[in-house]
């Protein structure tokens, strides 16, 4: 009977998870190899190249191309493409979700490393999750760049100037490396694009970056940020500093002013968010100690008190040989990934551990337009000597000569050939979902489509009629089904009195429900005629959708 393998499960498919898989192949004997079975668990079954992801925005790297399939990575690894449900650190198992059939699937495992990185905090700021665009994935970049020219279709052809202005006003929260990238490169996408659109001006297009600290960048030396803030500004970026984003609504972003306390409203249809970050909700259930929701872990990046547990990346409280914490960034994720390799072999061979003593070779941030700031072991640079340095550098450093090909194929085309304007609709709306209100916004006014059922969740709201108030919504009263019953256009507005948190539901899911869910038809019917309206529409049929 053979003999059973010495089974490592590595949770997560970023860098400090996919790298460990590649180091452990390559720090392994043949032997060893024969003996131990290496499994990924990830999402996705690709690794994104973050620093990369802005210029997907811009349209300066194809989509694809800033992505890496994990398989070429660690060929040699197992890779499950689920969610992870449950972590039992006692009984060594790690239960992940269905996939195509309904059944759960369980590993069992002998070293775990934990790399499963960080989620959006959304619970900080009410309606980002509802209402804004986060900026950490790949289909996040995306999607920006999807409704970035959405925004500018609909602008040249909007009308009433008020609602074009909320078009073309694009909101970024968060002056960090992210958020700067992220702006610099929205900036350049928007400035190129609107040449092929005749009734939009250079003037009107607005962008905001948003910076709670008293500077951008604040990772960086002072001089290097107030270069980069100079140079987002000669191109036109609002950078607004010591401001908070407080609250996201659905045509704005509340921002309040640290020193002066003031609020304000930006009215904005693009918004995107690139803080805060929160730990995944599988860490906090774990028996481990924390330290600010990460990982604790020793020098060698073993979790103290269980043996055969390891974590990394930014998921982990990894100490360095400076005094410091390890910093969440990818070059770190590296070094952690090929110590904790070495020493989850050096523990199955019973040797001793090398304690990680990387400290990080410098910061570099993009500006777009062929500028940058770097500083690298103390030496500061800025300019185009930092954007040719940051482009070397990131290069050299994508996994796979394939990709390294095709990136540098995408930009020196982006030199000669105009930025793709193209959209792609591949982001269905959802049918029914959360929304958030500011106090004094209209949710819909009077006289529009009726495209949406609406239930109150929380807050209080008024029916505005002919710029009248006639009524107060409580909390849970249902509203706005006379338009899509009967076709018509909306006989009211609706405002929030206070801040509102509410639940939509599309047409086409209205529809649905009332012809094939038994019981809604007959209370759709019952709070119409508590409204006084005749429920004879209610026969209408079924709609489909294209």
């Amino acid at each position: 009977m053979a003999d059973k393998k010495h089974r490592i499960l590595i949770l997560g498919g970023g860098f400090g998870g996919v790298y460990t898989a590649l180091y452990l192949d390559k720090a392994m004997t043949r032997a060893e190899k024969e003996r131990t079975e290496v499994t990924i668990v990830s999402n996705e079954n690709y690794i994104v190249f973050q620093p990369f992801l802005p210029e997907v925005i811009s349209g300066t790297i194809e989509t694809l191309h800033c992505i890496t399939p994990i398989r070429r990575i660690a060929r040699r690894a197992r890779l499950y493409t689920r969610r992870i449900e449950e972590i039992d650190t006692q009984k060594k198992t790690v239960r992940l979700a269905p996939d195509f059939l309904p059944k759960p699937l369980t590993l069992e495992y002998d070293e775990l490393v934990v790399g499963l990185g960080t989620r959006m905090n959304y619970a900080l700021v009410p309606g980002m999750r509802e209402h804004s665009i986060p900026f950490k994935y790949l289909g996040d970049a995306l999607r920006l760049r999807n409704e970035s020219v959405r925004a500018l279709e609909e602008a040249d052809i909007e009308q009433n100037p008020v609602e074009k202005k909320k078009l073309l006003t694009f909101v970024v929260g968060g002056g960090g490396f992210s958020g700067v990238e992220c702006i610099a490169e929205l900036n350049d996408f928007l400035t190129a694009a609107i040449k092929d659109y005749s009734n939009i001006r250079q003037e009107e297009i607005r962008c905001v970056l948003l910076q709670s600290a008293d500077r951008i960048l604040p990772e960086l030396g002072e001089s290097l940020a107030l270069y980069a803030q100079s140079i987002l500004g000669k191109r036109g970026v609002e950078i607004r500093l010591n401001t908070r984003l407080t609250a996201i609504s659905a045509d704005a972003a509340i921002i309040q002013n640290k020193q002066t306390k003031e609020i304000e409203r930006i009215e904005a249809r693009t918004i995107v968010s690139t803080v805060p970050a929160a730990a995944h909700p599988l860490v906090k259930s774990l028996p481990f100690e924390l330290e600010r929701d990460r990982i604790v872990v020793t020098k060698y990046l073993d979790v103290p008190k269980f043996p055969g547990h390891w974590a990394l990346g930014d998921c982990a409280s990894v100490p360095q040989i400076d005094g410091i914490k390890s910093p969440p960034t990818a070059q770190h994720a590296l070094r952690q990934a090929k110590t904790c390799a070495t020493n989850i072999v050096a523990r199955m061979r019973g040797t001793s551990m090398k304690q990680f003593s990387f400290t990080g070779l410098g910061k570099l941030a993009s500006l777009g337009q062929r500028s940058a700031v770097a500083e690298v072991f103390g030496i500061k640079i800025k300019g185009i000597l930092a954007w040719f340095f940051w482009r070397t550098v990131y290069l050299s450093k994508f996994p796979g000569l394939d990709r390294k090909i095709r990136i540098a194929a995408d930009w020196t085309l982006d030199l000669i050939l105009p930025r793709d304007i193209t959209q792609l609709k591949i982001f269905p709306a959802e049918h029914v979902q959360q929304e958030h209100f500011h106090g004094g916004e209209m949710i819909f006014d009077q006289g529009d489509f009726g495209n949406k059922f609406y239930v109150l969740t929380d807050g209080q709201a008024e029916i505005v009629k002919n710029g009248n108030v006639v009524a107060t919504i409580d909390k849970g009263a249902p509203f706005g089904e006379i338009a899509l019953v009967e076709n018509s256009p909306r006989t009211a507005g609706v405002r929030a009195k206070t801040n509102c948190t509410l639940v939509s539901v599309a047409r086409p899911a209205f529809r649905k429900l009332l012809t094939h869910l038994p019981g809604v038809r007959d209370s759709v019917g019952s709070i119409m005629q508590s409204h006084g309206v005749d429920p004879s529409g209610l026969d209408a049929p079924d709609e489909d959708e294209d």
